[in-house]
């Protein structure tokens, strides 16, 4: 196929499959927001990202906002970092997971910097409007970095995790009691070969798990589990680039897998790096191809996360130029694929 016919296709490709896109929020009494989490419970949605003057600042919360119809209400605080001594810590990566036939969970990070902070974990019983008194998760476990656990089989609660304060190291962690108490795996990556985080987990119809993991390597790393998580084989790169940016990926009920994220390298230049967001599928989780660009131009589209709900449909939240958060609905159905020779996209 031409190259001019190609893309004409892959544009038109999106005004199929994007049923719907809106912001979160329009105004917030912060100017800077990133992280976002989103989750289907039996009111709606949730949503929950950081937010605050910027950053790493100590005024950075946890917000929620909540769908109500086809309408977001306003976010409002539902977690900070104010220590009993008086000191604010900046809050970062919530996510949220609502566990069968109980709670939704909201876990979340505390501290000065990705290498010093600790996890925390609240809960609510009425669909995120109220949120019970925080707790800190045991020494040694964060919950989930950045991307949404999974329910096993049995109910446990598998959580991708890792750490960042001596090298970048993948992990997983898993509650049988929605956050009481934990277990957690050894580092499944030296922190050398590949330099990992956030790892996001795929299911596979045979019962094994593979975990996408972004790098420092400039690609996406993959790691295979074939007993639900409790031990996982070697570090793998898959032929898709990673500009050391957070994606997301979900198991979708067609037994196809979806994948969103920043198909770019890092480059000279950081935010260039993530002013393209891509939808891939795949029929494997390895073999991917391009379904459409999500969004491109100048400013930054990145740290996406997704869910299919109920209804089939997908649903990602992400950060918009880190003002606010998008929401967009998208027609798993409709998404059309073309190959990635040496995970180039077409252009």
């Amino acid at each position: 196929m031409e190259v001019g016919l190609l893309k004409d296709e892959i544009d038109k490709a999106r005004s199929l499959a994007v049923l719907r896109e809106e912001f979160i929020y329009d105004t917030a009494p912060f100017p800077s927001c990133h992280a976002s989490t989103v989750v289907e419970t039996e009111e709606g949605l949730v949503c929950a990202f950081f937010g605050g003057t910027h950053e790493r600042h100590p005024d950075v919360a946890i917000w929620v906002s909540r769908q109500e119809g086809s309408v977001w209400i306003p976010p409002f605080e539902a977690a900070n970092g104010v220590e009993p001594a008086e000191v604010r810590y900046p809050c970062w990566n919530p996510v949220l997971s609502q566990i069968a036939g109980g709670p939704l969970l909201l876990f979340y990070k505390v501290g000065p910097s990705p290498s010093t902070w600790w996890g925390m974990m609240t809960e609510s019983t009425d669909g995120g409007r109220t949120w019970s008194e925080p707790w800190r998760l045991p020494e040694g476990i964060l919950g989930p970095i950045k991307n949404k656990p999974i329910q096993l089989r049995n109910g446990d609660l598998l959580c991708p995790s890792s750490v960042e304060d001596d090298g970048w190291r993948v992990h997983f962690e898993r509650t049988a009691d929605a956050g009481r108490t934990w277990e957690r795996t050894a580092p499944v990556n030296d922190g050398v070969e590949f330099r990992a985080i956030q790892p996001a987990i795929l299911v596979h119809p045979d019962g094994r798990l593979q975990a996408l993991c972004r790098t420092k390597q400039d690609c996406i790393a993959e790691v295979w589990s074939e007993d639900e998580g409790r031990t996982w084989g070697p570090m793998r790169a898959i032929a898709l680039p990673n500009p050391d940016a957070g994606f997301d990926a979900v198991s979708l009920s067609d037994e196809r897998y979806f994948l969103i994220y920043n198909h770019t390298v890092r480059g000279g230049d950081f935010p260039q790096a993530r002013e393209m967001l891509n939808v891939a599928v795949s029929d494997d989780g390895r073999d991917w191809k391009a379904a459409f660009v999500l969004e491109k131009g100048e400013g930054q589209f990145s740290y996406p996360a997704a869910i299919q709900t109920s209804d089939g449909m997908v649903h990602t939240t992400y950060t918009y130029h880190r003002r606010t958060i998008k929401h967009a609905v998208i027609d798993p159905s409709s998404l059309g694929s073309h190959d990635m020779p040496d995970g180039r996209w077409p252009d």
